[in-house]
């Protein structure tokens, strides 16, 4: 089977000029880094809280439209902008993965100041 690539309009994105949301192969979702970013009109929150729990709906919305889900996921690339903020996005992290996928989590220095936090995962399709 090809690998198919997810389009922006299947999620209600905005084009992006060199990422595609997420790509299909082999009964597996590929998600680029998604971030806690409203995709209708471009806003990112201040509040961390705010930005996670975005952020994981956006995954959702992602894996949905590729024909996968939240508890399909089994590995988890997770960005911060501060490790401070491990605390508050595991908390809300739990909540929405409760299989614990395998996962890492990486203190990076995000090219937009305003993003806290981003997440990229790997789930199954079957």
């Amino acid at each position: 089977m090809p690998a198919e690539k997810l389009e922006w309009s299947a999620i209600d994105g905005k084009e992006h000029p060199v990422l595609g949301p997420a790509w299909k192969s082999n009964g597996h979702v590929f998600t680029s880094g998604i971030v806690g970013q409203n995709y209708a009109n471009g806003r990112i929150p201040e509040s961390l809280e705010e930005q996670t729990e975005l952020a994981i709906a956006n995954v959702k919305k992602v894996l949905e439209a590729s024909g996968s889900s939240l508890d399909k996921v089994f590995k988890v690339l997770m960005f911060i902008s501060h490790s401070d903020y491990s605390a508050t996005v595991n908390k809300i992290y739990g909540k929405h993965f409760p299989q614990k996928p395998a996962r890492s989590c990486v203190v990076v220095a995000f090219m937009d100041a305003a993003i806290k936090v981003e997440l990229e995962v790997v789930a199954s399709t079957d």
